[in-house]
């Protein structure tokens, strides 16, 4: 669905957010590429790849309205590219790359927030409001 911000469609009062922090700065982490995918057992349909803003949020929701579905999902931040761009070099490899956090969306008209707190060694993730 290309490289945006968002679905348009929030004919809905059910959306999917996400907000990522950088634990490392203590700010918000600024243009991390997130995927989001769509799971059918183990067969993953890519839905969309967003950027965060200056504020580590996305523009709008990632799912809304009609495109909201009742299912198994999963967002796929790519921290380690982030990282690369905004923190100290590493010699080696990075230890955290992409984070994958798949979860599931039961009720399409409540929000479901899932925000990353992030950092070089570590992150941590949690239902938000």
């Amino acid at each position: 669905m290309g490289d945006g911000c968002a679905l348009k469609d929030h004919t809905s009062a059910g959306r999917l957010t996400t907000h990522v922090l950088d634990l490392s700065s203590g700010k918000p982490a600024a243009g991390l590429r997130i995927d989001l995918f769509s799971y059918d057992g183990d067969k993953a349909d890519f839905i969309l790849t967003v950027h965060t803003n200056a504020d580590g949020r996305c523009d709008a929701p990632l799912l809304s309205g009609d495109i909201m579905k009742s299912g198994e999902y999963e967002l796929r931040f790519h921290a380690g590219a982030y990282l690369d761009a905004s923190g100290p070099k590493f010699a080696g490899r990075r230890f955290l790359n992409v984070i994958p956090i798949r979860f599931g969306i039961d009720k399409v008209s409540d929000h479901y927030h899932v925000p990353l707190l992030v950092a070089a060694h570590g992150y941590s993730t949690y239902r938000g409001s």
